[in-house]
């Protein structure tokens, strides 16, 4: 990896250059947020009961008295003993947000097919600290695009990131609700794939370094990915 060698003087001058374009950018990001927040709500009228430590809860027990719930839809399929490595990847970066966002009025929780117990001894594994509840018993997953029957996946016919498309199983997403004052349930939005980029500090990072993410000539994007506790020490 090679690149040009400059004076501080000449360096100062491509890099005011580069700033420009990082205000654009930066409005353009504040535009596009903004139109985020003020996309039509649909009003959830399914009833959802989770499989948490608590206990059976419901939608609107996630909310924990605050009026915003953001779900992260973590890959971990019943089969699986395990959780995918790639959202244990974004796992590590969300978890220690919680905290901060809860002063915000906003709740997170994770939600996986997985049951409980699996959830559970895998999160115990991670030392993480977050929510995670089993929506094995309901539609939850399949409702807001991240689970898929045999036959959606095999004849390409799975809606995942809002097409068609061939999907090898479970898939990563983010949903975000709201809950007025009379308890009523809002879905506001929710994103998938890349569209989850933004929510991961160590992603964000990557970005800045000379290297990137440094993942062109890997097999797939998240192939250096490793569950934390099993990198090469």
């Amino acid at each position: 990896m090679k690149r040009q060698v400059v004076s501080p003087e000449e360096w100062l001058v491509s890099r005011k250059g580069l700033l420009a374009k990082e205000k654009e950018f930066t409005r353009l990001r504040d535009r596009l947020s903004e139109e985020r927040r003020e996309l039509p709500w649909v009003r959830v009228e399914k009833t959802y009961v989770f499989d948490g430590t608590n206990g059976k809860e419901g939608l609107s027990d996630l909310f924990a008295g605050r009026s915003q719930l953001v779900v992260y839809h973590f890959m971990f399929d019943p089969g699986w003993e395990e959780g995918c490595k790639s959202c244990s990847f974004w796992a590590d970066n969300y978890g220690g947000a919680i905290a901060h966002l809860n002063q915000r009025d906003v709740t997170m929780v994770t939600v996986s097919k997985a049951p409980l117990a699996k959830l559970e001894a895998f999160r115990k594994r991670m030392g993480w600290m977050f929510k995670w509840v089993s929506s094995s018993a309901t539609d939850f997953n399949r409702d807001y695009g991240v689970s898929f029957t045999p036959d959606e996946r095999e004849s390409g016919q799975a809606f995942y990131n809002y097409r068609l498309g061939h999907i090898g199983g479970e898939m990563p997403g983010l949903s975000v609700f709201h809950k007025d004052g009379s308890g009523a349930i809002f879905h506001a939005y929710s994103c998938y794939a890349r569209g989850l980029d933004m929510f991961n500090s160590a992603c964000q990072l990557l970005d800045l370094v000379p290297k990137g993410r440094d993942e062109a000539d890997l097999p797939y994007t998240m192939a250096r990915v490793r569950h934390h506790d099993r990198y090469d020490r």
